[in-house]
This record gives C-alpha cells, structure tokens and sequence, in this order.
C-alpha cells in the first residue's frame, strides 16, 4: 500500500521575524488572508452602524467625518459621529475583541470547548462586585470599575480552582463543574443585591446586567483600551504555553510545561472578562462563539487563533449592537440580549455535537 503523501509544512506555516525585535513566530498561512477580510468587515459593519439612527447619515458621509473630509452638512454630522454614535461602537469593538479573547484563553487553558466566563462564574463574579460599587458607593470614579470588577472575577476563578483541586492538580472536567454551580450562586446573590437596592437604581441595574453599551463615550471607551493595551499582548505571547497545554497534561508535563502554573493564565481570561463587565455590564455567548468559529477559520494554533479572535469578537458586538438598534427602532435591546438570541441555540448546538461526536 502506498505511502500517505506528506503534508509541505511550509505550506501550512509561514515564519514572521521582526527585525526590530528579536523575537519569530509561527502563523498558518491562512490567519493574515483571514484577519484582513475580518478587519474589512469590521470596518463595514463601523460605517454602517454609524450611519443608522434616527438622524441617518449617508455612509459615504460617515467616512469623510471619520477621516476629517468636508461634507455638507459637516457640524451635524461631527456632531453625532463623534459625540453619540462612534463611542459606542468603537466601544463594542473593544468589548467584543476583549470577550472573544478572554473565551478563547479560558477554552485553551481548560481544554474544553464548553468554557466560557459568562457559564463558568467569571463574568457574575465580576458583575456581582461592579454593581455593589455602582449601588452602593456615590460617585466612584469609572477608572475603579474595571479594578473592582477584576476583584470579584478573580475571587471567583480562585474559589473555582481551590474547589477543583485534588492530590496531582484540578481536573478540567472538575473545574466545569464548579464553575457552573458558582455561576448559579453568584447569580441569585446579583438578583438579593438588586432586591435590596434603591428603587430608583434598581432599572439601571437591570439594564446593566443584560448588557449595554448605550450611552457610553470615550471616557469607557479609554477605560477598557488602557487595560487592552497591556492584557492584550501579553495573551498574544503566552500562545505557545497555550499550544503545548492543549496536547493534553502528560505530553506537556513530558515537553517541560509546568500545567498548574500555565493554568495561570487564566488570570488574563478573568482580567479581560472583568474589564469589559465593567464597561458594559454582563454579555454571555461571546466568549463561547467567537473561539469556536475562528477555530474554524485559522485552526487551533494560538498565534492566529487569539488575534482572529479579537477581530471577529469586535465585529459579532458592533453587529449585535447595529440588530438590537434595528429590530425594534425607535427602542432598542441591550446587546446582551442580542448575544444570548444568537448564542444559547449555539449553545445547545455544541451540546449535541458533544453528546454524538
């Protein structure tokens, strides 16, 4: 019987070295091709959202306002691009970016397809300390959100962990687990917090917790890109330790990997989870369709994954905020509600795919 042919590995990856950096890394050569056409989209989706409303803008217009052009009606049109409309947007795409890579993280560290921080606990921890600030601290500065947010987001990964640990480490199937039942804990202490709120907070609550970006400006959109900016790269370079995790703990124990300590690096899921509750209140679904679809799109390598991640994460939120605009104009529903319409049929998808292979 004939040999298999072997597969060219020089057709499947492509070698970057910057010069300026002396570092290099592996790409397979369909993530560049892929991230330009989900950058186009994405910049697509930008245009038209902005140019949606109740004082609609030509999305030519949108374009020349964004890149400072004249238009004829340029003083409006400033006025809502900038002001009301692009905030929000740009602030979904960074939301989105930050659940798409957080969920992305979280699945290669747990090596289940199923993790996501808004199933596991994460996202209600995070949410259950943001929204004890916002109820019952006056005027706290947005800056603390995040900070208050990453607290109860890693109180609740640690408690998961400590709880999953057994003699010889904490098994992925345990840590599901656990996350889940903490996920229903925290999310009957948010529905006692919320009955014992202030009357007159109570909606606001309740529309932070389904998730939103309306009305915010570039003040959260500085928020959330400050702590983007550092946890960003840093879950960039920790891909090969995710690659060596996922061939499973004894072939990694075998190539040197210490597995509880890269299981670390779930901090970076919970730090990147609680920076975009903090701005947005609770979104679910991203975390989980976004690493599944891209997986797809530029296969399981970290190096391409986690970017293509955060591309198509950002572009999914401006889509769902652009919907939930639409679909019942002049209201609106929050993005959240969006992604859960989208994600839980998703959801029950993967469930089946799981149980009949």
């Amino acid at each position: 019987m004939a040999n298999p042919p072997v597969e060219n590995p020089r057709a499947v990856w492509q070698t970057i070295r910057p010069r300026a950096l002396p570092i290099s890394f592996r790409l397979g050569r369909r993530v560049i091709p892929v991230a330009l056409i989900l950058l186009a989209l994405a910049s697509l989706v930008l245009i038209l959202s902005v140019s949606y409303g109740e004082y609609p803008i030509p999305p030519l217009d949108v374009l020349r306002t964004i890149l400072g052009l004249t238009t004829d009606n340029a003083r409006n049109y400033d006025l809502v691009v900038w002001t009301f409309r692009l905030p929000r947007i740009v602030l979904a795409f960074l939301v989105g970016a930050a659940l798409g890579v957080s969920g992305a993280l979280m699945q290669g560290v747990t090596r289940n397809p199923l993790a996501d921080p808004g199933l596991l606990g994460v996202s209600a921890g995070a949410s259950l300390a943001a929204l004890s600030v916002l109820l019952y601290f006056d005027d706290v500065a947005l800056s603390l959100l995040p900070f208050a947010a990453f607290s109860g987001a890693l109180l609740a990964a640690l408690l998961i962990y400590v709880l999953a640990w057994r003699q010889g480490g904490s098994a992925t199937i345990r840590l599901i687990l656990i996350g889940i039942a903490l996920e229903a804990v925290l999310a009957a202490l948010l529905n006692l917090l919320i009955i014992f709120a202030d009357i007159r907070e109570v909606q606001q609550a309740f529309v932070w917790l389904s998730g939103s970006v309306n009305g915010r400006n570039w003040e959260h959109m500085q928020t959330l890109g400050l702590w983007l900016l550092i946890l960003l790269p840093i879950s960039f370079l920790a891909s090969r330790q995710l690659n060596v995790l996922n061939l499973g703990d004894e072939s990694a124990r075998g190539l040197g990997q210490r597995v509880e300590g890269a299981r670390l690096l779930l901090t970076l899921s919970v730090a990147l989870a609680a920076a975009a509750v903090a701005v947005s209140g609770t979104i679910g679904f991203v975390g989980l369709i976004v690493p599944h679809i891209t997986r797809r799109l530029v296969g399981p390598a970290h190096e391409g994954l986690l970017p293509a991640s955060a591309l198509f994460g950002g572009m999914l939120l401006m889509l769902a905020d652009l919907i939930g605009r639409w679909v019942i104009a002049p209201a609106e529903l929050p993005v959240g509600l969006v992604t859960a319409i989208i994600g839980a049929p998703y959801f029950l998808y993967l469930l089946y795919r799981q149980r009949h292979g």
